[in-house]
């Protein structure tokens, strides 16, 4: 099957040519999620922030052991299909990603590892300036 799609990056046009013998390993790889970017991102690497206390019905990538906890921003990963509007079929939403650091003592405690950190890559919208 041959079509004619526009590079969601770069706006270009590009020919794609699928044979089912190859549909398997592309669904496995995945398509480019990254969008052109539309706004700023809100936060900067070395922000401080708050993950969002959320139990929505349906999907989200947010893990639930840094619900409520406090973070740094560590890298900015860049502007990408939001999956949790996609996967319930309200569309691709572009959200910015980063890279959260929390430190164990703030997500398990005082008698947590001191030296432990643990870092998720976190939506936009899961966020909230500390």
């Amino acid at each position: 099957m041959k079509s004619r799609r526009e590079n969601p990056c770069t706006g270009q046009a590009r020919n794609t040519e699928t044979h089912s013998d190859g549909v398997a390993a592309m669904l496995h790889r995945g398509g480019p999620t990254e969008r052109e970017v539309t706004r700023p991102a809100r936060f900067a690497v070395g922000t401080r922030v708050r993950a969002k206390t959320i139990n929505p019905p349906t999907h989200t990538r947010l893990p639930g052991y840094v619900r409520g906890h406090v973070g740094t921003i560590e890298r900015v990963l860049g502007y990408h299909v939001f999956p949790d509007s996609n996967a319930t079929g309200k569309g691709e939403d572009p959200q910015w990603l980063y890279t959260v650091t929390f430190n164990g003592a703030e997500l398990w405690g005082k008698d947590s590892d001191p030296t432990l950190d643990v870092s998720v890559d976190a939506w936009e919208p899961y966020l909230d300036p500390a």
